[in-house]
């Protein structure tokens, strides 16, 4: 069955007189629905393939058979009601779920081809192909400079040169250089909101992640500060690919190239973000981008 057809809100009248269910109200019963994926999606290069991934909080399910390929090198939004799952996924490609006892998974993630969950694989290491960023700014209680190199000295880099020279280029990255390079000895706490989710940013990826994920980074930020990490984030996705949580329609419309709308732990249509907010397949989807429920 495929949902490019589903009917639209004021469902038609079956034969029988009863009324078509839509397919929020299908996934609100529990029942199976098949997501709507577009054919745009095929003709991209993944770098994350998603397969049938499903998630259990103990006895609760919060992930629902997830299946979707992230395209190297361009922004991907998830976006969805409070409580769809959006950041659960996001956590989960990183591993960080893994630090909850009831946590309970089935499925796969593949980076690059490689398994995310395959039982050899060393998630620290994994962890330094992911670069993360939470939704309030987290600097470290130290100099710009060392909460920037941290993933190095982590690592085992002493040379100061490499360091330096690290810390110069993400800082650079990251639009944050010429605010800070004459006082990178001082504490990062100093720095105003804006500029320590940028700080976060550069240690993201100074070890020069291959993928970075974003969960609702402007959240706790000004309007200012807010576009400054938007144009950011455009910035950045000609070198990274980036998946980005948002519950912001304005902002996943302003700088994604691909949307995926998500609901009760389950995706229902993914494409182009042009297509997901212009010309959506589903009912659903145009009724939660435009703002008519969630």
């Amino acid at each position: 069955m495929t949902l490019m057809n589903a009917p639209p809100h004021n469902n038609p009248m079956p034969a029988n007189g009863a009324t078509t269910p839509s397919v929020i109200q299908r996934i609100e019963r529990g029942e199976t629905v098949l997501a709507e994926v577009h054919s745009t999606l095929a003709s991209t290069e993944p770098i994350l393939d998603i397969r049938e991934f499903r998630l259990w909080y103990g006895q609760s399910q919060a992930l629902h058979s997830i299946s979707m390929h992230i395209p190297k090198g361009q922004v991907t939004a998830l976006i969805g009601p409070s409580g769809c799952g959006k950041s659960t996924l996001l956590r989960s490609v990183n591993r960080l779920n893994d630090l909850i006892d009831s946590v309970r998974i089935e499925g796969g993630m593949y980076l690059n081809g490689q398994s995310l969950y395959d039982p050899g694989v060393d998630v620290i290491d994994l962890r330094k192909r992911m670069g993360m960023v939470f939704q309030k700014p987290n600097p470290f209680p130290m100099s710009i400079f060392e909460n920037v190199i941290y993933p190095l000295r982590i690592d085992g880099e002493r040379r100061k040169a490499v360091l330096v020279e690290a810390c110069e280029r993400a800082l650079r990255g990251a639009a944050l250089w010429a605010e800070v390079k004459d006082r990178l000895h001082t504490s990062a706490l100093g720095l105003s909101g804006g500029q320590q989710q940028r700080l976060c940013i550069a240690r993201a990826i100074v070890a020069e992640p291959e993928v970075l994920l974003l969960d609702e980074p402007c959240s706790a930020l000004d309007p200012i500060a807010t576009l400054r990490i938007e144009e950011l984030i455009h910035e950045i996705s000609t070198r990274y690919t980036v998946i980005i949580v948002t519950h912001n329609m304005q902002q996943a419309s302003r700088v994604s190239d691909f949307t995926a709308f998500m609901y009760l732990g389950r995706l229902v249509e993914y494409g182009r973000t042009a297509e997901i907010f212009q010309n959506p397949h589903l009912t659903e989807t145009e009724d939660y981008v435009r703002g008519r429920f969630g």
